[in-house]
């Protein structure tokens, strides 16, 4: 099964076609993944758990451990890089209450299958990535697998991406020590945005942009990886 998933990706990333029923091979495990994702909250959007079972994890996780790909449970990407689990990203996508002509933008693009959830659910995603063979391949693997409208950068995420402000949600796939406050000006008046926020354990916060300032509301506590690059001064 290993030796086939990976073979299978690495004819998408040479632009060839998957040969006809592989997919079907882990239709029945994104189903109870997504079943399973439904009995443990109401907290979860339907849209979301729709998005995640059509996007094939399998795909975005080295072949050792792409048995577990749709288990519950982060999975090591290598290079102290992990996928979370299936619930954190229903649960931090929920929060963001996109809609369909949204601009988004994700700060840690990793292996790319948040970015790639996203894009089911979105007009647009921009994507940053710190770490420049990281981005390269999250790229690559997006465009094989027909995420066209994903579009990955290689930069500091602290920076946002000016040039593509305003976004109407911004997602933070890593957890910097305060809020970053340039972010929140690249967001627009209305928009959300989701973060995690603290030390080793962080709050998952829900911020919206008003005319005012924000509006600041705690999830859950979770322990995501540390957001890389360097905050502005007072950050």
């Amino acid at each position: 099964m290993r030796r086939l998933v990976s073979s299978v990706l690495a004819l998408l990333l040479l632009g060839g076609t998957l040969p006809a029923g592989a997919e079907d091979l882990w239709a029945a495990q994104r189903r109870s993944m997504v079943e399973k994702l439904r009995q443990r909250g109401t907290n979860l959007q339907p849209e979301v758990l729709a998005a995640m079972e059509k996007v094939p994890r399998h795909l975005f996780v080295p072949s050792s451990v792409q048995s577990k790909a749709y288990d519950d449970e982060p999975l090591p990407l290598g290079a102290d890089r992990a996928i979370y689990e299936p619930y954190v990203v229903a649960l931090m996508t929920s929060l963001l209450d996109l809609q369909k002509g949204d601009k988004v933008l994700e700060v840690g693009t990793g292996s790319g299958y948040h970015a790639a959830v996203l894009s089911r659910l979105a007009r647009e995603i921009y994507s940053v990535e710190i770490v420049p063979p990281v981005a390269s391949q999250a790229r690559q693997r997006l465009q094989a697998l027909g995420f066209q409208n994903v579009e990955v950068r290689t930069g500091d995420g602290y920076q946002g991406l000016s040039d593509e402000a305003p976004f109407d949600a911004i997602l933070l796939s890593a957890a910097p020590p305060h809020i970053p406050k340039l972010l929140i000006g690249q967001l627009r008046v209305g928009g959300r945005m989701v973060v995690p926020v603290g030390g080793l354990l962080q709050d998952l916060l829900v911020i919206t942009k008003t005319a005012e300032g924000i509006e600041k509301r705690t999830v859950i506590p979770v322990v995501l990886a540390p957001m890389k690059g360097k905050p502005r001064d007072g950050e």
